[in-house]
């Protein structure tokens, strides 16, 4: 089991962490025993945030409650606050939720601003703030755009930055990673798997494992994808010439522009399902045709059509993608597929 420091926090955790976005998707009980499961299976490092609806009271419901010491486990959460006063309001909100007295890193989320004292907007002042107060240890920041990343690693006032990181990286997100490990700044690295673009998750963890400083956090949301995860910690899968072959000709498939499903476009202002619809040429090539063949989606991508190019989500996108031109391809896939004109599997 590899165990990784996150920079100058000093802390030390074995490198898989549980990503706890999906498990708003499921039941309370569900949740809990997944989480207890990731905690008895060798996890220690658990990630959530304001934004994922319940998921942080579900974090302390399994943790919060005397089944673990709170000093043996990590809690990063984050908050998308814009104001000092929501910012304390979300942190106090978060202690409640992980019935916590404090969260080890505490991250502005999907950050477009690299905060930093004296800017007027008074932001970092407030991790200052919780930090003496001892409600939080540690201040992060997480981000989807390169440059913003960047910023946050040159400021030197963030301890940790969380940024997707996969191995369809490209060599300015890679060098992120080794600025970091310069700097001795821990990156959490969100979005191993592409957003479900990535199948191979043996391919996905010999990647992630080549780097110091880095923890990776997987979305779990069922018990099958846990074990996986838990099995690479015992038994992690290395880089060798077949598994390099093998992401290289991933990584020539999946070139060029391409969602990877966040959803910050959303919601869509004529109700289009743009996160899964603006990559569905793609999902037809590495997920079993029928899922996105169904009734259902047939009936999610006709939406498209009513596309008003409003340009709306055009801004949200922290991957500067034209998603109107990008719906329009996929659809125009998405219609040859279905009249048997083309073979994308």
């Amino acid at each position: 089991m590899k165990y990784i420091t996150l920079g100058k926090t000093g802390i030390t955790v074995p490198q898989n962490g549980f990503g706890a976005l999906p498990i708003q998707r499921i039941s309370l009980e569900g949740s809990v025993k997944l989480l207890r499961m990731a905690y008895d299976g060798g996890m220690r490092f658990f990630d959530t945030a304001r934004a994922y609806s319940d998921s942080e009271m579900k974090v302390g419901e399994a943790f919060g409650t005397g089944y673990v010491k709170r000093e043996d486990i990590v809690i990063a959460t984050k908050t998308p606050a814009k104001t000092p006063e929501d910012f304390r309001k979300d942190l106090d909100c978060s202690l409640m939720n992980l019935k916590t007295d404090h969260v080890d890193i505490y991250q502005f989320h999907l950050m477009n601003t690299c905060w930093k004292p004296g800017d007027g907007s008074g932001m970092y002042e407030c991790m200052l703030e919780a930090k003496k107060q001892g409600k939080i240890l540690h201040i992060g920041g997480t981000a989807h755009k390169i440059s913003v990343a960047r910023e946050l690693a040159e400021c030197g006032l963030y301890e940790t930055i969380q940024y997707p990181i996969s191995y369809l990286a490209d060599e300015k997100e890679l060098e992120l990673i080794r600025m970091c490990n310069e700097k001795n700044i821990g990156v959490i690295c969100m979005k191993g798997l592409a957003g479900g673009l990535i199948t191979n998750a043996k391919a996905a963890m010999a990647f992630i494992s080549q780097f110091d400083g880095a923890v990776p956090i997987w979305g779990v949301q069922r018990e099958e994808e846990l074990r996986q995860w838990l099995a690479f910690m015992e038994d992690t899968p290395e880089m060798d010439d077949e598994m390099r072959a093998f992401i290289e000709k991933e990584k020539t498939e999946l070139s060029g522009e391409f969602c990877r499903g966040c959803g910050y476009c959303m919601p869509c202002t004529v109700d289009i399902e743009i996160a899964q619809c603006n990559r569905m040429s793609l999902m037809l090539r590495r997920a079993p045709a029928g899922n996105w063949l169904s009734e259902y989606w047939q009936q999610e991508m006709a939406k498209v059509e009513k596309c008003i190019h409003c340009g709306a989500c055009i801004p949200k996108c922290p991957y500067g993608l034209n998603i109107p031109e990008l719906l329009a391809k996929n659809l125009e896939d998405y219609k040859k597929v279905l009249a048997g004109e083309r073979d994308v599997f």
